[in-house]
């Protein structure tokens, strides 16, 4: 009985690693999808859901990367989707 239960823990606890090990990788390419994308993609997948496109001139640069740090936590977005969104709006 007790090399059945071991048995099952090796099984389950092999099972576990190779979940995280795939975790791990497709987590991995979706980041390599969104280094890919231009600032303009991201800013259609990520910001204009809720806004529309402003004129670059509306802001500053000083001005555009406080918006951009203020929008990065609401938007959940990275440090390299943020820089490249804010450099599609400061053209």
């Amino acid at each position: 009985m007790k090399k059945i239960k071991t048995r099952t823990r090796g099984w389950i606890m092999i099972i576990g690693m190779i979940a995280v090990i795939a975790l791990i990788f497709t987590s991995c390419a979706e980041n390599e999808k969104i280094a890919a994308k231009s600032g303009a993609q991201l800013w259609a997948e990520n910001c204009q859901r809720c806004h529309n496109t402003p004129s670059p001139s509306a802001f500053s640069h000083e001005q555009w990367k406080t918006v951009g740090l203020h929008m990065q936590t609401r938007a959940q977005l990275t440090d390299k989707e943020r820089d490249k969104i804010i450099a599609f709006l400061q053209q």
